[in-house]
Protein backbone atom coordinates (compact mmCIF):
# COMPACT_ATOMS: atom_id res chain seq x y z
CA UNK A 1 0.00 0.00 0.00
CA UNK A 2 1.43 3.38 -0.94
CA UNK A 3 2.20 6.01 1.68
CA UNK A 4 -0.35 8.32 0.03
CA UNK A 5 -3.19 5.82 0.47
CA UNK A 6 -2.13 5.10 4.07
CA UNK A 7 -2.08 8.79 4.88
CA UNK A 8 -5.54 9.20 3.33
CA UNK A 9 -7.01 6.37 5.41
CA UNK A 10 -5.49 7.67 8.62
CA UNK A 11 -6.88 11.13 7.89
CA UNK A 12 -10.34 9.69 7.18
CA UNK A 13 -10.32 7.68 10.43
CA UNK A 14 -9.18 10.76 12.37
CA UNK A 15 -11.93 12.88 10.83
CA UNK A 16 -14.56 10.26 11.67
CA UNK A 17 -13.34 10.12 15.27
CA UNK A 18 -13.56 13.88 15.57
CA UNK A 19 -17.08 13.92 14.15
CA UNK A 20 -18.12 11.12 16.52
CA UNK A 21 -16.66 13.00 19.48
CA UNK A 22 -18.57 16.11 18.50
CA UNK A 23 -21.81 14.24 17.98
CA UNK A 24 -21.88 12.30 21.25
CA UNK A 25 -22.42 15.27 23.59
CA UNK A 26 -25.20 16.57 21.34
CA UNK A 27 -27.99 14.50 22.87
CA UNK A 28 -26.89 15.24 26.42
CA UNK A 29 -26.72 18.96 25.74
CA UNK A 30 -30.49 18.95 25.15
CA UNK A 31 -31.08 17.81 28.73
CA UNK A 32 -31.14 19.83 31.93
CA UNK A 33 -27.72 18.75 33.21
CA UNK A 34 -25.52 19.07 36.28
CA UNK A 35 -21.77 19.60 36.66
CA UNK A 36 -19.60 19.76 39.79
CA UNK A 37 -16.38 21.61 40.54
CA UNK A 38 -15.32 18.67 42.73
CA UNK A 39 -16.68 15.17 43.32
CA UNK A 40 -14.51 14.15 46.29
CA UNK A 41 -16.38 12.55 49.18
CA UNK A 42 -16.62 14.84 52.20
CA UNK A 43 -15.84 17.96 50.16
CA UNK A 44 -17.99 21.02 49.57
CA UNK A 45 -19.02 20.88 45.93
CA UNK A 46 -20.48 23.66 43.82
CA UNK A 47 -23.09 22.06 41.58
CA UNK A 48 -24.18 23.92 38.45
CA UNK A 49 -27.51 23.14 36.82
CA UNK A 50 -27.72 24.08 33.14
CA UNK A 51 -31.09 24.91 31.57
CA UNK A 52 -30.59 24.78 27.78
CA UNK A 53 -34.14 25.25 26.51
CA UNK A 54 -37.79 25.66 27.44
CA UNK A 55 -40.67 23.16 27.45
CA UNK A 56 -41.57 22.42 23.85
CA UNK A 57 -40.85 26.02 22.94
CA UNK A 58 -42.47 27.57 26.03
CA UNK A 59 -40.19 29.85 28.13
CA UNK A 60 -38.88 28.57 31.47
CA UNK A 61 -40.33 30.18 34.60
CA UNK A 62 -38.98 27.98 37.37
CA UNK A 63 -36.50 25.22 38.25
CA UNK A 64 -36.84 23.00 41.33
CA UNK A 65 -33.92 20.73 42.32
CA UNK A 66 -34.52 17.90 44.80
CA UNK A 67 -31.56 17.04 47.06
CA UNK A 68 -30.77 13.33 47.59
CA UNK A 69 -30.81 11.74 51.03
CA UNK A 70 -27.56 12.30 52.90
CA UNK A 71 -27.26 15.94 51.85
CA UNK A 72 -28.84 17.91 54.67
CA UNK A 73 -27.62 21.47 54.07
CA UNK A 74 -27.24 23.64 50.99
CA UNK A 75 -26.10 27.14 50.07
CA UNK A 76 -27.76 28.38 46.87
CA UNK A 77 -25.83 30.89 44.75
CA UNK A 78 -27.52 34.25 44.22
CA UNK A 79 -28.56 34.85 40.61
CA UNK A 80 -29.75 38.34 39.60
CA UNK A 81 -32.27 36.93 37.13
CA UNK A 82 -33.92 34.55 39.59
CA UNK A 83 -35.35 34.47 43.10
CA UNK A 84 -34.51 31.43 45.20
CA UNK A 85 -36.30 29.60 48.00
CA UNK A 86 -35.67 26.48 50.06
CA UNK A 87 -38.10 23.77 51.09
CA UNK A 88 -37.41 21.68 54.19
CA UNK A 89 -38.53 18.34 55.59
CA UNK A 90 -38.17 16.58 58.94
CA UNK A 91 -35.37 14.08 59.29
CA UNK A 92 -36.28 10.56 60.54
CA UNK A 93 -33.77 11.12 63.34
CA UNK A 94 -31.43 13.98 64.34
CA UNK A 95 -28.15 14.29 62.41
CA UNK A 96 -24.94 15.89 63.67
CA UNK A 97 -22.96 17.78 61.04
CA UNK A 98 -19.15 17.85 60.75
CA UNK A 99 -19.22 21.17 62.62
CA UNK A 100 -21.16 19.73 65.55
CA UNK A 101 -24.56 21.21 64.67
CA UNK A 102 -27.53 18.95 65.41
CA UNK A 103 -30.16 18.98 62.66
CA UNK A 104 -33.74 17.79 63.05
CA UNK A 105 -34.75 18.82 59.53
CA UNK A 106 -32.98 19.24 56.24
CA UNK A 107 -33.31 21.35 53.11
CA UNK A 108 -34.88 18.93 50.66
CA UNK A 109 -35.41 21.16 47.64
CA UNK A 110 -34.15 24.40 46.14
CA UNK A 111 -36.54 26.33 43.92
CA UNK A 112 -35.54 29.14 41.54
CA UNK A 113 -38.19 31.40 39.99
CA UNK A 114 -37.30 33.50 36.94
CA UNK A 115 -37.84 37.24 37.32
CA UNK A 116 -38.35 37.26 33.56
CA UNK A 117 -39.18 33.96 31.82
CA UNK A 118 -36.15 32.40 30.12
CA UNK A 119 -37.06 32.38 26.44
CA UNK A 120 -36.70 29.32 24.23
CA UNK A 121 -33.32 29.39 22.52
CA UNK A 122 -31.57 30.96 25.52
CA UNK A 123 -29.48 29.08 28.08
CA UNK A 124 -28.87 29.83 31.74
CA UNK A 125 -27.14 28.19 34.72
CA UNK A 126 -28.04 28.01 38.40
CA UNK A 127 -25.69 26.80 41.13
CA UNK A 128 -25.65 25.67 44.74
CA UNK A 129 -23.02 24.44 47.18
CA UNK A 130 -23.54 21.18 49.07
CA UNK A 131 -21.41 18.95 51.32
CA UNK A 132 -20.91 15.59 49.63
CA UNK A 133 -21.33 12.76 52.20
CA UNK A 134 -18.05 11.33 53.45
CA UNK A 135 -19.33 7.78 52.98
CA UNK A 136 -20.61 8.31 49.43
CA UNK A 137 -17.46 7.47 47.44
CA UNK A 138 -18.39 5.34 44.44
CA UNK A 139 -22.09 6.22 44.62
CA UNK A 140 -24.08 8.24 42.12
CA UNK A 141 -26.19 10.96 43.73
CA UNK A 142 -29.32 11.86 41.81
CA UNK A 143 -30.86 15.34 41.82
CA UNK A 144 -34.37 15.07 40.30
CA UNK A 145 -35.24 18.39 38.69
CA UNK A 146 -38.56 19.82 37.54
CA UNK A 147 -38.50 22.58 34.94
CA UNK A 148 -41.65 24.72 35.00
CA UNK A 149 -42.59 26.75 31.94
CA UNK A 150 -45.21 29.30 30.98
CA UNK A 151 -47.07 26.39 29.43
CA UNK A 152 -46.50 22.98 30.98
CA UNK A 153 -43.42 21.54 32.69
CA UNK A 154 -40.70 18.97 32.10
CA UNK A 155 -39.74 16.50 34.85
CA UNK A 156 -36.08 15.52 34.59
CA UNK A 157 -36.51 12.66 37.05
CA UNK A 158 -35.79 9.41 35.21
CA UNK A 159 -33.13 7.16 36.76
CA UNK A 160 -31.43 4.37 34.84
CA UNK A 161 -32.15 0.86 36.05
CA UNK A 162 -29.34 -1.55 36.92
CA UNK A 163 -27.33 -2.13 33.75
CA UNK A 164 -29.30 0.41 31.71
CA UNK A 165 -27.48 3.05 29.68
CA UNK A 166 -28.49 6.50 31.03
CA UNK A 167 -28.16 7.85 27.48
CA UNK A 168 -31.27 5.89 26.52
CA UNK A 169 -33.43 7.87 28.97
CA UNK A 170 -35.63 10.57 27.48
CA UNK A 171 -35.60 12.82 30.55
CA UNK A 172 -32.74 11.70 32.83
CA UNK A 173 -32.38 13.21 36.29
CA UNK A 174 -29.16 15.24 36.75
CA UNK A 175 -26.61 13.24 38.74
CA UNK A 176 -23.03 13.27 40.01
CA UNK A 177 -20.82 10.29 40.86
CA UNK A 178 -18.84 10.80 44.07
CA UNK A 179 -15.15 9.91 44.05
CA UNK A 180 -12.74 9.06 46.86
CA UNK A 181 -11.80 11.73 49.39
CA UNK A 182 -8.70 13.76 48.54
CA UNK A 183 -5.70 13.88 50.87
CA UNK A 184 -7.21 11.51 53.41
CA UNK A 185 -9.73 14.10 54.60
CA UNK A 186 -12.96 14.84 52.86
CA UNK A 187 -12.95 18.55 53.59
CA UNK A 188 -9.51 19.07 52.06
CA UNK A 189 -8.23 22.64 52.39
CA UNK A 190 -11.65 23.93 53.37
CA UNK A 191 -11.36 22.23 56.79
CA UNK A 192 -8.26 24.24 57.61
CA UNK A 193 -9.66 27.50 56.30
CA UNK A 194 -9.86 30.48 58.68
CA UNK A 195 -13.43 31.36 59.61
CA UNK A 196 -15.08 33.80 57.26
CA UNK A 197 -12.92 33.06 54.23
CA UNK A 198 -14.42 31.56 51.11
CA UNK A 199 -12.71 28.63 49.39
CA UNK A 200 -11.31 30.87 46.65
CA UNK A 201 -9.99 33.36 49.20
CA UNK A 202 -8.31 30.54 51.13
CA UNK A 203 -6.60 29.27 47.99
CA UNK A 204 -5.49 32.80 47.12
CA UNK A 205 -4.22 33.40 50.64
CA UNK A 206 -2.28 30.12 50.59
CA UNK A 207 -0.66 30.94 47.26
CA UNK A 208 0.20 34.46 48.43
CA UNK A 209 1.69 33.15 51.65
CA UNK A 210 3.75 30.58 49.73
CA UNK A 211 5.00 33.27 47.36
CA UNK A 212 5.89 35.46 50.32
CA UNK A 213 7.89 32.71 51.97
CA UNK A 214 9.74 31.98 48.72
CA UNK A 215 10.60 35.66 48.28
CA UNK A 216 11.76 35.90 51.88
CA UNK A 217 13.97 32.81 51.53
CA UNK A 218 15.53 34.17 48.33
CA UNK A 219 16.08 37.54 49.94
CA UNK A 220 17.80 35.89 52.90
CA UNK A 221 20.15 33.97 50.64
CA UNK A 222 21.04 37.10 48.70
CA UNK A 223 21.69 39.10 51.87
CA UNK A 224 23.79 36.27 53.28
CA UNK A 225 25.89 36.11 50.13
CA UNK A 226 26.42 39.89 50.17
CA UNK A 227 27.42 39.76 53.82
CA UNK A 228 29.93 36.99 53.18
CA UNK A 229 31.45 38.94 50.28
CA UNK A 230 31.73 42.08 52.42
CA UNK A 231 33.42 40.09 55.22
CA UNK A 232 35.99 38.59 52.88
CA UNK A 233 36.74 42.02 51.39
CA UNK A 234 37.27 43.52 54.84
CA UNK A 235 39.50 40.62 55.86
CA UNK A 236 41.64 41.09 52.75
CA UNK A 237 42.08 44.79 53.47
CA UNK A 238 43.07 44.32 57.11
CA UNK A 239 45.51 41.43 56.54
CA UNK A 240 49.16 42.72 56.75
CA UNK A 241 51.16 42.67 53.53
CA UNK A 242 53.65 39.80 53.27
CA UNK A 243 57.23 40.70 54.32
CA UNK A 244 59.70 40.79 51.47
CA UNK A 245 63.06 39.06 52.05
CA UNK A 246 66.01 41.41 52.58
CA UNK A 247 68.27 41.30 49.55
CA UNK A 248 70.89 43.52 51.15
Amino acid sequence: MSSTRTTGRVAAIGAAAVLTGLALPGSASAHVSLSADTTAAGSYAVLTVAVPHGCDGSPTTGVAVRLPAGINTVTPTVHPGWTVAERSEQLPEPVTTAHGTVLTERVSEVVWTARTPLAEGLRDTLSLQVPLPEDAAGRTLVFPTVQTCAEGETAWTQVAAEGQDPETLERPAPAVTVTAAVGGHGHGTAAAAPAGLADGAVASASLTAGAGRSAADLGGLVMGALGLAAGLTALARTRPAPTRPDRG
